[in-house]
């Protein structure tokens, strides 16, 4: 259990968020990432503060990317936090060193995943900000994402875009000690379709939760200094070359001075906006695909298997934002990786071209083609 400590505004604003919200129910076990940055630091204090209040079960969960020099001594850093304490601690460390922030990001949240199904955490919480929203978003802009990834770093979302192949797992030689590294033994061959849908059962039932998007940056830090919490500075924050430090370092900045003082929190806003919206359209695209491929599928939820019918008329009728959603939403779920703003594209243009129209082959080697007043999308041989 925590030390007491003063209750300050961002303990009553969180609070506030998590009663509103309802993304952290009262008696739960949950999984603390923490990195031992600020935002972390922050993020479990609050959380240990208010414990008592909603009775969670608390751990911590350290990656080390082995990025850094220093990262081994950050860990050691992290897991002494925990033991002051009294809370169990968790290390992964990455076998292969990540070359791009997408490979760290993606290699994190298995690790996270892995602890998580391994002692039983349906909740994973992480420490993003409001800053971190607002840096997301500019960074989607920039590459020219759509609403989806300009509303980017929700609430709440189900960890399911990371599918593990893991079944087992051997805990160190320490045996049931929390405090030892995990590490997942990775056998397919061995393994049964009931033992996969265990994995899949098991995994939708653990969530991805940020109850900080609300909470700047200069927020954390200051709260940090008042509670005179241990700050272990990642320098790679301070390297330029990562796109989003300097998104941090230098765009934002200048947005403050010359726009907006308060361009983070304007930014955050429009993402939450943002969020509803997507929301909404992905909900009403969803039950204009399943109208449009009503005659192929009895079951009112479609299970998407090659050759795929879809009904052009029903489709013509929505808008083109509609149309481009469920077609994307088709071909998630038939391409074996995201799906490109071409080839969306490709499929959308068939809903009014002229019979006989086809496309090029999509990834994975489908073509759609139109046979009036159908589209066709199947294999091509």
């Amino acid at each position: 259990m925590a030390e007491s400590s003063n209750w300050t505004h961002l303990h009553a604003q969180l609070h506030r968020t998590l009663l509103h919200r309802q993304i952290l129910p009262s008696n739960q076990r949950l999984l603390v990432a923490v990195s031992g940055g600020q935002d972390s630091l922050c993020l479990i204090k609050l959380l240990l503060d208010l414990q008592p209040k909603w009775r969670w079960n608390l751990a911590i969960a350290h990656c080390d990317h082995r990025w850094r020099s220093d990262s081994e001594a950050s860990a050691n850093h992290v897991e002494q936090l925990a033991k002051n304490w009294g809370i169990s601690y968790y290390l992964e460390t990455a076998s292969d060193i990540p070359k791009t922030e997408a490979a760290a990001r993606h290699w994190r949240y298995q690790a996270l995943t892995e602890i998580a199904i391994a002692h039983n955490y349906p909740y994973i919480v992480t420490g993003h900000t409001a800053s971190d929203r607002a840096e997301t978003l500019l960074y989607n802009l920039i590459r020219g994402s759509g609403a989806d990834g300009l509303s980017a770093l929700t609430w709440t979302r189900p960890l399911l875009d990371f599918r593990l192949p893991i079944l087992h797992f051997r805990l160190g030689n320490s045996g049931e000690n929390p405090n030892s590294q995990i590490s997942a033994d990775f056998r397919l061959e061995n393994q049964d379709e009931n033992s996969q849908s265990k994995i899949q059962n098991l995994k939708s039932k653990i969530y991805l939760v940020r109850p900080l998007l609300e909470i700047t940056r200069s927020q954390t830090g200051l709260f940090c200094q008042e509670q005179k919490l241990p700050i272990w500075e990642d320098s790679t924050n301070q390297d330029l070359q990562y796109t989003r430090n300097r998104i941090r370092s230098e765009l934002l900045p200048y947005l403050e001075t010359h726009f907006n003082p308060k361009a983070q929190q304007a930014l955050a806003q429009t993402a939450e906006l943002l969020r509803a919206d997507v929301e909404y359209l992905e909900l009403t695209a969803s039950d204009l695909l399943q109208r449009a491929m009503s005659s192929i599928a009895d079951n009112p939820q479609v299970n998407v298997q090659l050759p795929v019918k879809l009904n052009r008329r029903i489709l013509r009728e929505a808008p083109l934002a509609l149309q481009r959603r469920a077609m994307r939403q088709l071909l998630q779920q038939i391409l074996p990786s995201a799906p490109s703003f071409e080839s969306v594209e490709k499929l959308t243009t068939l809903i009014v071209a002229p019979n006989r129209s086809q496309t090029d082959p999509f990834p994975g080697g489908a073509i759609g083609r139109v046979e009036h007043p159908s589209i066709i999308l199947d294999l091509k041989f």
